[in-house]
């Protein structure tokens, strides 16, 4: 299950592409049409400042606003950043993988069925994007 704070990410990021202006958006203005806690948006907002999906302008007409297109953001880039790996076995993770210590994974029917299940969802996250959700 995701998160609430990947939940909220989403919605933020969702809100800022469905608006017809290109931002910035103030923080107060997401989290009051969104219902997210504004001290915990602002720390969701900054980890995506960070990892250079959001860019922000101090001062008078200031806030955040994308980096680049949200037609260009994949919904795996997103899910990784905050929730971290997206496979459900860390023997199976592509970008957080550790080795089970009781497993040979060569015969794990689990290792196997599991690495399936991480390609079909890659599959999809991966070729959706955020302006995906606002169509959606």
């Amino acid at each position: 299950m995701l998160s609430k704070k990947t939940q909220y990410a989403f919605k933020a990021l969702t809100y800022m592409a469905e608006q017809k202006q290109v931002g910035p958006f103030l923080i107060a203005d997401i989290a009051e049409k969104k219902k997210i806690p504004l001290k915990f948006l602002e720390s969701i907002l900054l980890e995506l400042k960070k990892a250079g999906i959001l860019n922000s302008k101090k001062g008078k007409g200031g806030g955040y606003y994308f980096n680049a297109d949200p037609a260009s953001i994949s919904l795996a880039l997103v899910m990784r950043l905050i929730e971290g790996p997206i496979a459900l076995l860390p023997c199976v993770s592509l970008n957080f993988y550790e080795k089970c210590g009781d497993c040979n994974e060569k015969k794990c029917g689990l290792n196997k069925i599991m690495a399936k299940v991480r390609d079909k969802t890659l599959g999809i996250l991966e070729n959706q994007t955020i302006a995906d959700l606002v169509t959606q």
